[in-house]
C-alpha cells in the first residue's frame, strides 16, 4: 500500500470518527475541504472497504463474523449496570504505523470505564485477544463480556475461557453498533488523546506511549459522566 493511500485511510479514520453518518459522497467533499485531498467516490469506496468502514458504524469492521462459529444473544437490553465488574465490553481497532497498521483490543469495565486490560497485536490473530482475557480476569471476574461477532471473540478458546469462569456471553447484532458504546467512545478518546497526536512509527513505539496513555486515563484523566472521578476511584470505591 502506497504511502499516498495511508495518508487517506488516516484521514477517513479521523472523519469516521467524528462522523459515522458520512456516506461517499460527503467523504469525498469533507476529505478535499478538511484535508485537501482531492479524490474521486470509486477510489473512497475502495478505501472505505480495505478498513471495513460502513455509514453509521462508528468504527471499522476490525472483527469479521466467521461461519461455523456459535453466535450468542445480545444480552444487555434495558440492563441496569450498578456496580464494577457487573459487565465488560470488548473490541479491536487499528492503530497505522509506518508501512501499515497494528491491532489493539481492550477490556473496559462499562461501570467504571476502566481499561481492565489490553494488548497490541502486528496481525489480527485470535491469539492476542485470549491473552488479554486470561489478562483481565486476574483483576476481576464480570457476570457479562459484551463483544462484536467477530472471529477473535468466537473463537473456541476466547469462549471456554469465557465458560470455565462463569460468565455469560453477550454479542451485538449487526448493525447495533451502539450496544458497545463505551468501548466505542474509548477508541475515539484513544485515538484523539494520543494516537492521532504521537504519529507512533513502530509496534513498540504504540506499546511505550498507550502503557503511559492508559495508566494516564485510569489513575489521572477525570471522566464528566463519573463525576470527574477517575475510573479507578470509581472501580476500587465500589468493587
Amino acid at each position: 500500500m502506497s504511502e499516498e493511500d495511508l495518508c487517506i485511510l488516516a484521514a477517513l479514520d479521523k472523519e469516521y470518527a467524528d462522523h459515522p453518518e458520512y456516506g461517499v459522497l460527503k467523504l469525498v467533499f469533507v476529505l478535499k475541504r478538511d484535508h485537501c485531498i482531492e479524490i474521486g467516490k470509486d477510489r473512497v469506496r475502495s478505501l472505505r472497504c480495505v478498513l471495513g468502514l460502513e455509514t453509521i458504524h462508528p468504527q471499522p469492521r476490525t472483527s469479521v463474523p466467521f461461519i461455523g462459529h456459535a453466535m450468542y444473544p445480545y444480552l444487555l437490553r434495558d440492563y441496569r449496570i450498578t456496580a464494577p465488574h457487573e459487565v465488560w465490553g470488548t473490541d479491536i481497532t487499528y492503530i497505522r504505523i509506518i508501512g501499515g497498521f497494528c491491532y489493539l483490543v481492550a477490556i473496559i469495565d462499562w461501570y467504571s470505564r476502566a481499561v481492565v486490560a489490553w494488548r497490541v497485536s502486528p496481525t489480527m490473530e485470535t491469539g492476542f485477544c485470549s491473552e488479554t482475557l486470561r489478562e483481565a480476569i486476574l483483576s476481576g471476574v464480570p457476570h457479562i463480556l459484551n463483544s462484536d461477532q467477530g472471529v477473535q471473540f468466537t473463537d473456541h478458546d476466547f469462549t471456554s475461557i469465557l465458560k470455565t469462569n462463569g460468565i455469560q456471553i453477550s454479542m451485538d447484532g449487526r448493525g447495533r453498533c451502539m450496544d458497545n458504546i463505551f468501548t466505542e467512545r474509548l477508541w475515539r478518546t484513544v485515538k484523539y488523546e494520543n494516537i492521532y497526536t504521537h504519529g507512533y512509527a513502530t509496534i513498540e513505539e504504540v506499546r511505550d506511549g498507550l502503557s503511559r496513555y492508559f495508566l494516564h486515563y485510569n489513575t489521572s484523566r477525570p471522566h464528566q459522566s463519573l463525576r470527574y472521578q477517575t475510573p479507578h476511584q470509581v472501580h476500587y470505591q465500589t468493587s
